[in-house]
Order: C-alpha cells, then sequence, then structure tokens
C-alpha cells in the first residue's frame, strides 16, 4: 500500500521519507508481509529500503564506494541475502544523526536512486539546480 509520512513517525523516517519524495516518481509503499516496513520505488523498483523507526536504512551504491563505505564506516554493512555482493548496503542511523550524516544518507539514496532507476529519470537529476553527480 502506498503510504504519506505522518506526523506521529519517528523523526529519521520523516526525513528519509522526504528526501525520496523529491526524487522523480519516487512512491512510497509499506509492505505489510515486512511488518509495515517502508520501501522506497521507482517505477516499482526499490531504491530504499527502511526500518519502521528511521534507524536503519538500506541503498543500493556503485561497488566501490560499498566497499570503502564497509571497510571505512562501523554503521555500514553489507546487505544480507546475498544483496551485499550487489552494492547493496545497511547503514544504521542514529535519532541524533548530525547535518553531515543526513547530507551523507541523502547523497546515498540520490545515488541508489540513480542506479535503480531508468535512466530517464535519473537524468532528470543531473539537470536539477544545484545538483552534483552521484557516486
Amino acid at each position: 500500500m502506498s503510504h504519506a509520512a505522518s506526523s506521529s513517525e519517528p523523526d529519521n523516517l520523516r526525513r528519509l521519507a522526504r528526501i525520496a519524495a523529491a526524487l522523480p516518481e519516487a512512491d512510497r509503499v509499506d509492505v505489510p508481509g515486512w511488518d509495515g516496513e517502508p520501501t522506497f520505488r521507482v517505477r516499482g523498483k526499490v531504491f530504499l529500503f527502511a526500518s519502521p523507526s528511521g534507524t536503519s536504512i538500506y541503498v543500493k551504491l556503485p561497488h566501490p564506494e560499498a566497499e570503502a563505505l564497509v571497510a571505512g564506516d562501523d554503521a555500514v554493512t553489507p546487505m544480507r541475502y546475498g544483496l551485499g555482493r550487489h552494492g547493496w548496503i545497511q547503514a544504521r542511523l542514529p535519532t541524533d544523526a548530525d547535518a553531515e550524516r543526513w547530507q551523507e544518507i541523502a547523497e546515498w539514496i540520490r545515488t541508489s536512486y540513480t542506479l535503480v532507476a531508468p535512466k530517464k529519470l535519473a537524468r532528470l537529476l543531473d539537470q536539477a539546480p544545484g545538483s552534483t553527480p552521484p557516486g
């Protein structure tokens, strides 16, 4: 079921939803079979998984970037179920994360989107004012 962020949700999840909602044709789908876990999709393809609390996220990154993060950031691990070998990472996101970490999270979400979205939509991010190419 599609879902809009509500004021009763944890702050982290609301922030993640705002970041994802700014991307072309992004849609939130909460998965009942996963205890309502929020996913963010573009044309049906997931580019961001989040825990219901917003304290864990899962995104897809280019392999070299994913490997570097796993090696150098204690809050980042490869995603389970074999998805880690495809560049998917899990990152813990504390409720008191600072602005720098949120900027990093936003960049990871944009990068994941560009890797999953149809090329036509991904190119729209490169054309947006003030945007920088991901990766």
